[in-house]
């Protein structure tokens, strides 16, 4: 196989073994698909054939919406948003000054 080392995603296996593999930074992973469904197979331990890799089709609508980018123990159903992510993290970065407001002394330091 030539390596593509920017290949990152989903291609058809290059062993052959399984419908699809996550490549990453042009490394076959142990991430594997067959029919839609994911699971782990560790890489074979034997060169690969001098073949290019192929990537898998996008969806037939060609949107990608990163519905299959979610983590599997993700349970909230609401897509991304920025505007909440950039609340959390000042939230998060605001706590020892409201702890230090109130009288609650913070465990760690700076």
């Amino acid at each position: 196989m030539k390596q593509n080392p920017f290949a990152e995603g989903w291609y058809r296996d290059p062993y052959g073994i399984h419908d699809d593999r996550w490549i990453s930074q042009g490394v076959p992973t142990n991430l594997v698909r067959d029919s839609g469904r994911e699971s782990y197979d560790f890489p074979p331990d034997r060169p690969l054939l001098d073949a290019e890799l192929v990537p898998v089709e996008q969806a037939a609508s060609g949107d990608a919406d990163g519905s299959d980018l979610r983590r599997a123990d993700d349970v909230d159903g609401r897509p991304y948003d920025p505007a909440e992510a950039r609340r959390g993290a000042i939230l998060a970065a605001s706590l020892p000054s409201i702890w230090r407001f109130f009288g609650r002394r913070s465990t760690w330091s700076r």
